[in-house]
């Protein structure tokens, strides 16, 4: 009986753990800069088709372990944002600590090519709640890499075109 009784209990110890990673890749006539610095500025993301607003100051320049807090369009619930790694011009982390069993992390990387700049953008959703949480986000995280390709080529162009 006892063994029969720590197997149950075993059983219910286990956690499910969903794992969820798409990566959105955009070729840009952009250069790596003008991307780059579209990435890093996180006071601006006008661009953005999730975040409305964050609390970071204009000018501020991403650095591992910056915490700062951002407003979704989907709910005016702040959410937390850690920067986890920067290599500069190249890629950029950060983790989304919006609630408990759910861990999100996004990556922006850029590569240059012979074709322009290429932009990519993947999401990692891991734990239980994460097939929910993206059937919410999907629709907006399948146009993040494409808006911020037509933010930075829109302000790229000249006045009279």
């Amino acid at each position: 009986m006892q063994a029969w009784l720590s197997k149950f209990i075993h059983r219910k110890r286990r956690r499910v753990c969903v794992s969820l990673v798409r990566t959105y890749r955009e070729i840009s006539s952009a250069s790596p800069d003008e991307l780059w610095q579209k990435v890093v500025d996180l006071a601006d993301v006008s661009w953005h088709p999730l975040l409305k607003s964050t609390n970071v100051p204009y000018g501020l320049v991403p650095k591992p372990g910056l915490i700062y807090q951002a407003v979704t369009r989907l709910s005016p619930i702040p959410i937390r944002i850690f920067v986890e790694s920067v290599n500069p011009r190249e890629l950029l982390t950060v983790r989304v600590l919006a609630i408990p069993g759910i861990e999100e992390r996004v990556t922006y990387q850029l590569e240059s090519t012979v074709c322009g700049t290429c932009l990519s953008y993947s999401v990692t959703l891991r734990g239980w709640l994460s097939p929910l949480i993206w059937s919410f986000s999907r629709p907006y995280s399948d146009r993040v890499a494409r808006a911020l390709v037509d933010a930075v080529e829109k302000a790229g162009l000249p006045a009279g075109s």
